[in-house]
């Protein structure tokens, strides 16, 4: 069996396909159980539109924009403004069902300096926000890695960013101000969570989450897809600390460019920008923060606005005291539900956020429209219980979603920790100037040869899959990706001295079939991989980028590079050991 560490980086590489093989199997009897009825939805207009979010959606918590400090909105919207006109938010070809797709979505990721995000077998690399009170962040020769537009614009997510850390309070029953039919129900902050701050606890968490994950797969399969309420949850750990969102996920949606939007499929909520979801890789129990802007553009359609509806529902009050008590019954009755067609006309203008209970046909979903400036909480156990979507409003939009990602295995300082771990295993002979592998135990070779994947295909492809995008916009990168590719080059040479003792014939005969079983899994898996990573690179897709966003094979050489102490095709030795180890 492999060692522990080989299985945590291969289980975070299948754990896309597992995923979607299991959402597939679930939407399957989910839509088996449904047939052609739809579940209902409720929305503010609704009766039990209130008690309906109590019940079974007490973790969302709504904040309107009237809660933020003043210009913090102005900040921003200029900021959202700014990452937009200089072309930072950027579709993204992600891995779905083992083929290439763009993201309807432009993105771009901003955090703590070093922080990534990983989703749908794409890792984003954040531009970093600059603190109040510091000279902001520079690259490797001290200057400025972004220029001073840029650099205001990620101070400003800074600012939002400290605001919601602190308005997201560890009171696991308290809940912000939700927007009911009337505008003015009031109640307390909603609970939070701490972020996580060692790799250790972060492993010990994402394993209980995914055991957790696991139970609730296991409890779906034996009972159906149909739950009544949300599954019970454990409180969230360390529930009287301070959220420390570490990075804000920015996204920027245009309906009239969006031409393929789908409908909602369950309860016939309108066209969906995002489809239903829980969102990943985050620190289990931790809340997500979001903030939601409408652009002041035109609507892509001649759909009833807020403030024509408004003059429609005046002109209507009018001819209503004209009529005067001669008013029958049944005029009043059209006059109600033409009104109320209006209200729902209005919210669907607007943006709207999904949520349902994941898998469950019996809860009724629940539509919350969003005006420009309002920020909403998901927090507790609703990100993992419940699915959630976002229905296109008329009007583009932004917004800022701030989350606690896993810091385990996502920032730079934990891979340059690992490139240095691997590294340990070489040493050079000062008087002849030659290299060779400290130890030779199957367990240290092992370590190091995971390392060395997770390096590659984890890492320096995936930076160089998205193309040249974050140079354009920031320095921040550059040195630490150059290094990180020197530190590979040196693993592949290790890589080529735990060959030369493998094909040695001197070598222990017991010691050397275990290397060589190490040696053989190491360089299958790696064959593979950059085979898949050559192929995403030609994709018909990504030959449709632009030259500085298509995606750059690399690292990549020829395979008589004298440089490079092994070919970049590996076939020929894959071979070599496989009859080597079949003649011991």
């Amino acid at each position: 069996m492999k060692p522990r560490q080989r299985k945590q980086y291969f289980r975070n590489m299948k754990r896309s396909d597992d995923s979607e093989r299991e959402k597939r199997r679930k939407r399957w009897r989910l839509i088996q159980e449904l047939g052609e009825q739809r579940i209902p939805y409720l929305s503010p207009a609704d009766p039990g539109f209130q008690e309906l979010w109590d019940s079974s959606y007490a973790g969302l918590a709504l904040r309107q924009c009237s809660v933020l400090p003043d210009g913090l909105h102005e900040r921003v919207q200029s900021a959202l403004i700014t990452l937009q006109r200089r072309g930072c938010l950027l579709r993204d070809l992600v891995r779905v069902r083992d083929r290439d797709v763009f993201t309807a979505v432009s993105r771009a990721l901003v955090g703590q300096p070093g922080y990534t995000y990983r989703y749908l077998d794409t890792r984003l690399f954040a531009i970093p926000w600059h603190c109040e009170g510091e000279e902001g962040q520079k690259d490797e020769n001290g200057k400025p890695c972004c220029d001073s537009d840029l650099r205001d614009a990620c101070k400003a997510f800074w600012e939002l960013n400290q605001f919601f850390c602190s308005d997201v309070r560890p009171q696991t029953n308290a809940r912000g101000v939700k927007r009911s039919r009337s505008d003015t129900e009031n109640s307390e902050d909603t609970p939070g969570e701490g972020m996580c701050e060692e790799s250790v606890k972060d492993r010990l968490l994402e394993e209980k989450q995914e055991k957790e994950k696991k139970e609730e797969e296991e409890e779906d399969s034996s009972q159906g897809c149909s739950h009544s309420s949300p599954l019970s949850s454990t409180p969230p750990p360390n529930v009287g600390r301070l959220v420390q969102f570490n990075i804000t996920l920015i996204n920027y949606m245009d309906p009239t460019v969006m031409t393929q939007l789908k409908e909602e499929p369950y309860y016939g909520m309108g066209k969906m920008a995002v489809g239903w979801h829980h969102d990943e890789n985050l620190v289990p129990l931790s809340p997500v923060a979001v903030y939601s802007y409408s652009c002041p553009a035109e609507p892509k359609n001649e759909g009833v606005t807020e403030k024509d509806g408004q003059g429609q529902s005046k002109d209507k009050e009018k001819e209503t005291e004209t009529e005067g008590e001669g008013t029958c019954k049944e005029e009043l009755k059209e006059e109600r539900e033409g009104l109320e067609k209006e209200e729902v006309q209005k919210e669907k203008a607007c943006w709207r956020v999904g949520l349902k209970v994941a898998w469950d046909i019996h809860t009724p979903g629940l539509a919350l429209p969003l005006q420009s400036g309002d920020c909403y909480y998901m927090t507790d156990d609703l990100n993992r219980t419940h699915q959630h979507c976002v229905l296109a409003g008329d009007m583009a939009r932004f917004s800022s979603t701030h989350r606690v990602v896993q810091c385990c295995t996502r920032t730079l300082d934990y891979i340059q920790k690992r490139c240095s771990e691997a590294l340990e295993n070489l040493q050079t002979d000062p008087e002849k100037n030659t290299k060779s592998l400290k130890s030779l135990l199957p367990s240290t070779l092992q370590h190091t040869e995971d390392i060395h994947n997770e390096v590659e295909f984890e890492w320096l492809r995936q930076y160089w899959f998205q193309g040249r995008r974050y140079a354009r916009f920031c320095s921040w990168w550059n040195k630490p990706m150059e290094q990180m590719e020197k530190d590979w080059k040196e693993m592949e040479r290790m890589t080529q001295l735990l060959l030369d003792v493998v094909e040695d014939e001197n070598t222990a005969q017991e010691n050397r079939r275990e290397m060589a079983d190490v040696l053989l899994n190491a360089l299958t898996d790696r064959q593979q991989h950059r085979q898949t990573w050559r192929d995403r690179c030609q994709s018909s897709l990504a030959q449709t980028l632009p030259a500085e966003e298509a995606p750059v094979d690399r690292p990549y050489w020829s395979n008589e590079d004298p440089d490079m102490p092994l070919p970049f095709d590996l076939s020929e030795i894959i071979n070599r050991v496989e009859s080597l180890l079949w003649r011991m």
